[in-house]
């Protein structure tokens, strides 16, 4: 499933605490025995049913320590609660984007010295995925499952169009031309197959710019939405409804069906091209037995860069779930090993062959890969390796930017504004927010400093 990028405002947390108070579970006194650590994660179906196999086999590998997992929706606000209201669970399963909100709020414990005494390095991961919990100069978090994505695309569509699909796009200019001969209209002129569309599934709405080498922020304080790239990429984006009708796109995709659904745009033949997650695989399977067999008609290739821009080629969009300990847990040593043992290649391996997702780590086996069910899982593999990997910007206020971001993106598919007054925008709104909290950050940071020079010596753990 694709991971959500979701945050709870600081300012909330002690309304939150408050409303947490009063559904908090009573605790119990644990009995003698293993250690009971709790573990709260937020998948179902077979992705709680791949991590419970993990948790399953942990617990049997040694009689020290217990691992009790419990799905949690909704769990990054619930976590927040939990921690406000002093009863947080040992072990959290959050979202990679949370994680600068959470380090800032003081939320999660950095988790560096229990790295280091389990001989956990940066090293033994795909750099983007280990940065994803680094943060600050500290780790805060380590990988669960990872992904990445790709263009996918509808082979019995290209065929229909007559193109040949032993030469898929390669470039911006390639696909827009192979997505006009693929699209058609029905018998009142309405669009009835799309051959790509920038609005679905509208999950990297914030990305664009990427694609054609802009940049959401400098790294450190100044955001740089309204950048020439970003802007060259939303004008892109409104050159769909230039063609075709912002109203008639708009009423075409209204007519989807829900992701998870055999009236998904791609899985029911209505969008022929999708960027879209090493999940996508999973959906197929599911909803579109009719595009595996007897002959598979989707395939998976890098996401096509402009022609004039060849040393963008294989970018794609990374994140990835978390596993974080969360400030005040009863038992954090004991918890970080749990957290440990995914990290090995055999709890890795595990998680994401039944999660059906590729690993984050730098070793992986070839039986991963013999008994993958996703075909092209060397390319979701391979192309977080690469030079041109995007993951979401780490800033605490990223949830209100990608908002602003989304808004702009509204603005300029309905043609209501430039790509550039668009952005422009976003850029006056978001930067001055940005400007406050780095400040509240520098305030705060004194203040830790302050208080661990009257307090020296103190732990985490």
């Amino acid at each position: 499933m694709r991971l959500k990028i979701l945050a709870a405002p600081l300012f909330v947390i002690a309304l939150l605490s408050v409303i947490y108070a009063s559904e908090r579970i009573t605790q119990v006194e644990e009995p003698i025995g293993p250690v009971q650590v709790s573990y709260w994660e937020k998948w179902t179906g077979f992705e709680g049913d791949a991590m419970q196999a993990v948790v399953n086999r942990f617990n049997a590998k040694q009689n020290r320590i217990h691992v009790n997992l419990v799905t949690v929706s909704d769990i990054q606000n619930k976590t927040l609660l939990a921690v406000a209201g002093g009863d947080p669970p040992d072990v959290a399963g959050l979202y990679g984007p949370n994680l600068a909100q959470y380090a800032d709020d003081n939320a999660v414990l950095a988790l560096d010295d229990l790295c280091a005494s389990h001989g956990i390095r940066s090293e033994q991961y795909i750099p983007v995925y280990w940065e994803i919990g680094h943060y600050r100069g500290h780790v805060y978090a380590l990988p669960s499952t990872p992904a990445s994505t790709a263009l996918h695309v509808n082979l019995a569509l290209f065929k229909k169009a007559g193109l040949d699909i032993n030469h898929l796009p390669q470039t911006i200019e390639e696909m827009d031309a192979a997505g006009a001969r693929i699209t058609t209209r029905d018998s009142e002129g309405h669009i009835d197959i799309s051959g790509f569309m920038p609005a679905e599934p509208g999950w990297w709405n914030w990305g664009w710019g990427y694609i054609f080498g802009g940049k959401l922020w400098d790294g450190t304080t100044r955001l740089t939405a309204n950048a020439p790239e970003n802007v060259r990429a939303y004008d892109w984006v409104q050159s769909f409804s230039r063609k075709y009708g912002s109203s008639e796109l708009q009423n075409f995709r209204s007519g989807f069906g829900n992701f998870s659904s055999p009236q998904n745009a791609f899985l029911s033949s209505k969008v022929a091209m999708e960027i879209q997650g090493v999940w996508m695989y999973n959906f197929i399977h599911e909803n579109a037995p009719d595009m595996e067999s007897p002959v598979r008609t989707w395939s998976a290739i890098p996401f096509p860069h402009p022609a004039d821009r060849p040393d963008l080629a294989g970018l794609t969009f990374v994140d990835e779930d978390i596993l974080a300990i969360p400030r005040g847990a009863a038992h954090p040593k004991e918890a970080f090993e749990f957290i440990a043992y995914v990290q090995s290649q055999e709890g890795m391996e595990l998680l994401c062959l039944g999660q059906r997702k590729n690993s984050p780590l730098q070793k992986v086996s070839e039986g991963f890969y013999s008994k993958h069910p996703n075909p092209f899982i060397r390319l979701f593999s391979q192309m977080p390796r690469g030079k041109n990997v995007v993951s979401p910007p780490k800033m605490a206020i990223w949830s209100e930017y990608q908002d602003e971001l989304n808004n702009a993106f509204q603005q300029v598919s309905l043609e209501k504004m430039s790509a550039k007054e668009a952005l422009d925008y976003v850029q006056a709104r978001m930067q001055p927010k940005m400007d406050a909290y780095q400040e509240r950050a520098r305030m705060r940071e004194a203040q830790e400093q302050r208080d661990a020079s009257a307090h020296p010596g103190g732990s985490g753990l």
